[in-house]
């Protein structure tokens, strides 16, 4: 198979001096471009224990299971019906669910460059036979509407083509898919088979938007950012510009911020809406004003990165605060046990980044970069390859599991497209400067203007901080080589004050040159710059200190507040269940103790751990907290959830104060609860004894009813025997104003007597029935073996129960 090199010469005329996540082509005819060029991912290979095993994963597992999920969901059907290849229509759920083939595609196409594959060619090839006898002679291409049945389209299609676009078609997020997939598929096998089928359709785009004038902006971007990869494919300067129409459509959509679309582009200044959108959006946006020099674009997304920086961005790496719109909330709203943290957010993140690091070359894009990749992004897919997650939470009871795929597959597919393109992000080169961004065992060959240059890298990052660059130039010269000096050894985990260190205390990163250390001071940029003439057989040591970091977050992140974080290295970890004997969300870590870490190389496919004496908190009968020495276990936080459901924390808290005792135990905790809705796994948290802070309170987890709406209902206790009780109290979930739960119009308590009928009991107070409050009612005292919570949910509303007790 030939590489994507030897397709330089077909593109000799274009301007392609950057190829963001599948890179490759360097030569340039425009004024204008990013003026730091990435080294492509085929032109590192890396040889490491971390992220080398990680690719080879992607390709042999994730990449075929995903593949045969689009088939036996009848993803790829879609593309047969919808080109007569067989009979039937349009049958899957989403209207974007093409986007998974072309998400594969590209993945496929970038894997096969770094580990050639005969299998995974004949498999595009398939697969673009397929789309290509699906799109239709004018060139549009949506199955949704190709194989609809009759008179039966997608309630999310329009009558016609594109008009909702800016709500929910996602024709043309299926369009900048394509795209991506078709440039990827070109370069990786110099076929033009895929491009031919996004030409079409995107000549299709310029006649309709940029020639005759439509108006309908993209409901979900990405289509930006396939047009400015065709444009350097093809040098067709209109696509270029269609990328741009698109972006100044935004100011006017009907999804207002969800979609970003709540004022001009340029005008945007703060990160709101739908997390995936936006940072597509954002990295469309970057490509355009590199592409066209266009400043009032940059001014923008450098503002909107601040915000997010500052006010919007999870320790873990992750962005996307609200799982109701998969979006980012208010400045500082960043809830744990229900912080969204899309997977595909995190991915989409890390394109956002690395514009703004080619366009401004500053360190602190990378210092995201870094954070995100080894937390954020990893989380999102299993040890094995086969099991994902959607939203990545920062705290767990239990009711987070990875899942095989999705009805929704966005981030399988992603993570398929996105894990091969990672060698992409170690090195770049500006004039006579290498960038070392990544720190990764590894080696590639860098073109400067008057020489060639070797490197390789001998590592075993992230566990230990030794890494070894050996520089061989072509001939000798003075050049450059900027390393990265990341934010976490400089005592600055985030560049913002969103986060910092407890107790910081600077050591020095230690740079030796041919085994003598050397001074160097950390530049502006945030980069020791090396430079003097280079020569073979030279030698840089890089020594980072991998002390264990206390983390806090900024005072006005209220979830946060009273706990810690704690990092090592890159490296972000998690209390879970399984090393703390089930339990640890009742845990406490003092400031005093030690913490001190060890490598594991039999557990989680090697990682290193962190154990410390903690302490577990617990209620006694009185109400009184009791405080146990426990011995505490923390793993990587992208390890969690690879060995079963349980508990997982990434905050700790400090004292007594900011954890969540264990329970009294009590008549209601040990009770079995029934329900009218038969078993569900969330029913047990209607006694697991945690109260809620308000009827929102997403750090509680609670007994949900929906999709039930507008019909009475009921919960059971069964307890072991006959008790007296005389009260009665429940605790409601509400999550308006966007959800579908609100407090039920009444609820009442009955018993079971001794001739098996249910009687309600006789109240002596008033059933108090308020949000974001305890309800409870008192009763005449019954002896009862059975009780149960009876409520008539409203008209087409359904109920949520935090906590029901009687005593």
């Amino acid at each position: 198979m030939k590489k994507l090199k030897c397709y330089a010469i077909l593109t000799s005329l274009l301007a392609i001096a950057f190829f963001a996540e599948s890179q490759g082509q360097t030569k340039e005819v425009k004024q204008y471009d990013y003026p730091i060029k990435p080294v492509s991912f085929v032109d590192v290979k890396f040889t490491d224990k971390f992220w080398a095993p990680r690719l080879k994963i992607n390709q042999q597992v994730t990449i075929p299971i995903a593949l045969q999920q689009c088939y036996s969901t009848g993803r790829v059907d879609n593309f047969k019906k919808a080109g007569g290849l067989m009979k039937g229509y349009f049958n899957t759920e989403y209207t974007f669910d093409d986007t998974d083939i072309y998400k594969i595609i590209e993945g496929m196409a970038y894997s096969i460059q770094t580990s050639p594959s005969v299998e995974l060619e004949k498999q595009m090839d398939s697969l673009i036979y397929f789309i290509g006898k699906a799109q239709e002679p004018d060139g549009y291409l949506y199955t949704a509407r190709t194989a609809a049945e009759p008179g039966k389209l997608h309630p999310w299609t329009g009558e016609n083509r594109w008009e909702k676009d800016p709500d929910l078609s996602h024709e043309l997020y299926n369009s900048g898919h394509l795209y991506e997939a078709a440039v990827a598929h070109y370069l990786a096998t110099g076929k033009r088979t895929l491009l031919e089928i996004a030409i079409k359709n995107a000549d299709l785009l310029v006649k309709d938007f940029l020639v005759g004038g439509l108006k309908f902006e993209p409901g979900h971007q990405i289509v930006e950012m396939g047009l400015a990869k065709m444009y350097r494919v093809t040098g067709k300067k209109e696509y270029l510009d269609l990328a741009k129409y698109f972006l100044d459509l935004k100011g006017k959509g009907v999804r207002g911020e969800y979609a970003q679309s709540h004022k001009p582009v340029i005008e945007q200044d703060e990160a709101v809406g739908h997390a995936v959108r936006a940072v597509y959006m954002y990295s469309g946006m970057a490509d355009v004003a590199a592409l066209t020099g266009n400043k009032a674009y940059l001014n923008a997304i450098d503002k909107i990165w601040n915000n997010v920086v500052d006010k919007k961005y999870y320790v873990t790496g992750g962005i996307g605060a609200r799982g109701h719109g998969e979006a980012f909330g208010d400045n500082y709203e960043l809830p744990n046990m229900s912080a969204y943290c899309e997977t595909c957010a995190a991915i989409g993140n890390v394109y956002w980044n690395h514009r703004q690091f080619l366009m401004h070359g500053e360190s602190k894009y990378y210092d995201v970069i870094e954070r995100t990749l080894y937390n954020g992004v990893l989380s999102g897919v299993g040890l094995s390859g086969d099991r994902f997650f959607y939203p990545n939470p920062l705290a767990s009871e239990g009711q987070h599991t990875r899942a095989e795929w999705f009805g929704c597959a966005c981030c399988p597919s992603n993570v398929c497209r996105f894990i091969p393109s990672i060698p992409g992000y170690t090195y770049a080169h500006k004039d006579n400067e290498i960038y070392v961004n990544l720190f990764v065992e590894s080696e590639t060959t860098i073109d400067l203007p008057a020489n060639k240059v070797h490197l390789s890298q001998k590592s075993n990052y992230p566990w230990e901080g030794h890494t070894t660059i050996h520089v061989t130039p072509e001939k000798t010269a003075a050049f450059d080589v900027l390393v990265r000096i990341p934010g976490w050894a400089l005592e600055r985990p985030v560049p913002s004050d969103l986060y910092t260190y407890v107790k910081p205390e600077r050591k020095e990163v230690e740079i030796q040159l041919n085994g003598k250390p050397i001074e160097y001071t950390v530049k502006a940029n945030g980069y020791a710059a090396l430079n003097r003439k280079w020569k073979k057989g030279d030698r840089i040591d890089i020594v980072f200190p991998m002390d264990v970091k206390r983390t806090i977050a900024n005072d006005q992140v209220k979830d946060d507040k009273g706990k810690v974080a704690l990092e090592r290295g890159p490296i972000v970890y998690c209390l879970e269940w399984a090393d703390n004997d089930g339990k640890v969300s009742n845990a406490v870590l003092t400031d005093d103790v030690v913490v001190k870490s060890s490598y594991q190389p039999d557990k989680l496919n090697g990682i290193v751990s962190l154990a410390m004496e903690g302490k577990s908190i617990a209620r006694d009968g009185q109400n009184n907290m009791v405080e146990k020495d426990k011995k505490l276990t923390a793993i990587p936080y992208y390890a969690w959830a690879n060995r079963g459901a349980g508990e997982m924390e990434v905050w700790i808290p400090r004292t007594a104060e900011y954890t969540k005792p264990l329970p009294a135990i009590t008549n209601s905790t040990r009770a079995k609860v029934t329900s009218s809705k038969g078993e569900n796994a969330s029913l047990a948290k209607v006694n697991d004894g945690y109260w809620p802070k308000s009827s929102s309170d997403r750090d509680v987890s609670f007994y949900a009813l929906w999709p039930a709406k507008g019909t009475q209902e009921w919960i059971a206790y069964a307890f072991e025997k006959p008790v007296q009780i005389s009260q009665a109290s429940v605790y409601w979930w509400d999550d308006r104003p966007w959800g579908g739960s609100r407090i039920p119009d009444s609820w009442h308590i009955e018993y079971l007597d001794s001739n098996g009928n249910w009687v309600q009991v006789k109240n002596t107070t008033a059933y108090s029935n308020e949000q974001d409050k305890t309800n409870t009612v008192t009763f005449e005292t019954v002896s009862a073996q059975k009780v149960r919570l009876k409520f008539q949910m409203g008209k087409d509303v359904s109920v949520g129960i935090y906590e029901f007790e009687v005593k």
